[in-house]
């Protein structure tokens, strides 16, 4: 059943997903009055879909007026941006006084060098489809960007992504630096966004850590090494195995690469994020601290 939602609100959140955990308890907490959309409109939320090629303004009309519209979903290519706004701006002209503000969510992918420091004035890939996406945002609605490092926080866990991108010593050797950031912050930063807009602007959103995957896998590998040796039986002889052999890989590729003590330092990391732009902007500091 879909609650009575209100007319107008402070922030009208296009898509309530895994960022959501983190900032609806934010905005309650500050008094900051919204409204939230999913596909099937669960949990009191408002049921929206948006189709990229329809000019169906139906469900735009259900949405609230709003100062700040954030938009959690991707969009690619160019089109989706510009559709999106210009509907909401068509359905919200007789109750919305001014403009709405746009965030888009993004991610920092974007940003493909393979070495070296990158910040928000370093080039970016041009053909990349979120990066045209975000583009047509600030150039039709002078929305404002926050292109995302690696998220995590509650069930999310960096350490549960090793399997995924580690399967072989090669693997392993490829891999330099990684940027996240808890779900916490970025919720912390769409606020001070919402209250301090920026338009036209793109910011890297990272916790202004590097991360070795190296020295994180080192630890990671220790750290479960060491709960099965105290309860053999709360970790399988298969996972002390790989454990194992993550250990001996780290090991052998710094007598390989030369690298004398971990973390690495961010010469030999390849790419690396400079964060500092918009925490400082904002006057805001990350409050979660280094993943361990």
């Amino acid at each position: 059943m879909i609650r009575p939602q209100p007319q107008e609100v402070e922030l009208l959140i296009l898509g309530a997903g895994w960022t959501s955990t983190f900032l609806l308890p934010i905005l309650e907490k500050q008094g900051i009055q919204y409204a939230a959309t999913t596909t099937d409109g669960r949990d009191g939320t408002i049921p929206f879909r948006f189709d990229p090629d329809s000019d169906d303004e139906g469900q735009f009309k259900r949405l609230p007026s709003a100062t700040t519209v954030l938009i959690t979903f991707p969009l690619k290519n160019k089109g989706p941006a510009a559709r999106l706004t210009q509907l909401y701006a068509s359905t919200h002209q007789t109750t919305q006084k001014k403009k709405p503000h746009f965030i888009q969510l993004g991610v920092t992918s974007i940003w493909k060098g393979t070495d070296g420091w990158q910040d928000e004035s370093s080039p970016y890939d041009q053909s990349d489809v979120r990066g045209i996406a975000e583009d047509e945002l600030m150039a039709v609605a002078d929305g404002a960007v926050l292109d995302l490092s690696g998220l995590y926080g509650g069930s999310r866990q960096p350490r549960h992504w090793v399997d995924r991108v580690v399967q072989t010593k090669e693997d392993l050797r490829a891999k330099g630096a990684v940027h996240l950031v808890h779900g916490q912050d970025v919720a912390r930063a769409i606020v001070a966004l919402h209250r301090h807009f920026t338009p036209g602007r793109r910011w890297i959103i990272c916790d202004m850590h590097i991360y070795d995957w190296w020295d994180l896998i080192e630890d990671w590998a220790i750290s479960a090494l060491a709960a099965a040796v105290a309860d053999p039986a709360s970790v399988s002889e298969a996972e002390v195995a790989k454990q194992n052999r993550l250990l001996t890989w780290v090991g052998e590729l710094m007598q390989e690469e030369g690298v004398k003590a971990l973390p690495r330092d961010s010469a030999r990391l390849g790419r690396v994020l400079d964060g500092r732009a918009f925490w400082k902007e904002m006057g805001i500091m990350p409050v979660c601290g280094r993943v361990r």
